[in-house]
């Protein structure tokens, strides 16, 4: 029965995304609902930023019917902080608002999750000796999680199948710890969360009459989803209650979400490093730098996914062998953070040895 609802969620939630993308694209092209193009962006072609709402329905439908039997008491509190990302992503998507207030509305939505859903970091496992946390530390530290994982999806989604394949990973890997496991409400809905990712994602790589964004609207859900997987998951491994017990969780999870936490601490600190607002939309995203190396939104997209699923089995393996949490956590980041470096290293040392043979042409000996 359990197996049943697991397919039953990504099968539900990939066929309601697929059935609702062909009338979403009729009411764009009839509105004229189009994201803008600029010299930031890299399509060349309008295309409806409404790819947001057929993944909301499918993970919030095929959720609610997937789930019905189980008890499921936070579901509530989580479904209405996403409508609120929902709202305020779609208005960005259509008006665009400014940051700001785009801001408040995660707050807001991620205090109803931590006060209300009881969505909340209690412990820190040890990290540099960290072990249990006061109520008002969780809640501080609950928040900052939610907001950095929200606003992380949100800015790398930049190329097509980005944002949607790590999320894909994600939930796939949350989802299949969580069935294993015995938490079978969180694997219904990180499984929701991966088959309506699966059907968005066909339509965004390979669509070309019907191909869509996301949007904010997409991104934002998402991240919101993707932070309370990462919270319940460390929450779930407070105690060995089977044996599937993950002991070095927040190292762990942190893996699962490495490459957009890094790619959003990366830009942010470039940004500020040049006098410039972390808000500041730019092309330094790791995403950006491995086009200029390999010309495929799809490849560098299945680069930065495999990264990230080489590093979730590295943080696995560490756990495997007990390593020490601390350092797996410092391992992991450092790892990633040289990963990101890389195109930007290439690209520098392309354009010197250009740069040299041009002079070299113009000053021949």
């Amino acid at each position: 029965m359990e197996i049943f609802l697991m397919l039953l969620a990504i099968v539900l939630g990939f066929s309601i995304v697929v059935i609702s993308v062909p009338p979403i694209l009729r009411v764009a092209r009839q509105k004229q609902l189009f994201d803008s193009v600029d010299e930031r962006k890299i399509h060349t072609s309008s295309v409806p930023p409404l790819g947001g709402v057929a993944i909301f329905l499918g993970f919030v439908l095929s959720t609610i019917v997937s789930t019905d039997g189980y008890s499921f008491d936070s579901l509530k509190y989580i479904i209405a902080s996403i409508i609120l990302m929902f709202f305020i992503g779609l208005k960005d998507d259509m008006l665009v608002i400014s940051a700001r207030n785009k801001f408040v509305v995660q707050v807001f939505a991620a205090a109803l999750l931590i006060t209300l859903g009881n969505l909340q970091i209690t412990s820190l496992h040890g990290i540099f000796g960290i072990y249990g946390i006061n109520h008002i530390s969780g809640i501080i530290f609950s928040l900052f999680i939610i907001l950095a994982i929200v606003n992380a999806f949100n800015l790398i989604d930049g190329i097509d199948g980005l944002a949607s394949g790590l999320a894909i990973l994600a939930s796939f890997v949350f989802g299949a710890w969580f069935f294993i496991a015995g938490h079978i409400q969180f694997a219904i809905m990180s499984l929701a969360l991966t088959g309506s990712l699966a059907g968005f994602f066909i339509f965004n790589v390979f669509g070309q009459r019907n191909k869509l964004f996301m949007g904010d609207t997409g991104s934002l859900v998402i991240g919101l989803i993707v932070s309370v997987l990462v919270i319940k998951f460390n929450e779930f491994n407070l105690f060995k209650t089977s044996n599937y017990y993950i002991a070095n969780s927040p190292a762990v999870s942190f893996a699962i979400v490495i490459v957009p936490l890094v790619d959003t601490l990366r830009v942010i600190t470039i940004r500020l490093l040049n006098g410039k607002s972390p808000f500041a939309p730019d092309r330094n995203h790791i995403h950006y730098r491995l086009l200029e190396l390999v010309p495929s939104h799809f490849r560098v997209s299945l680069i930065l996914i495999s990264t990230n699923t080489f590093l979730i089995a590295l943080a696995l393996f560490f756990n495997h062998i007990d390593f020490n949490v601390s350092l797996q956590f410092f391992a992991v980041f450092v790892l990633a953070i040289l990963f990101s470096f890389i195109p930007s290293w290439i690209l520098r040392y392309r354009n010197k040895k250009a740069a040299k043979n041009k002079l070299l042409a113009n000053n021949p000996l």
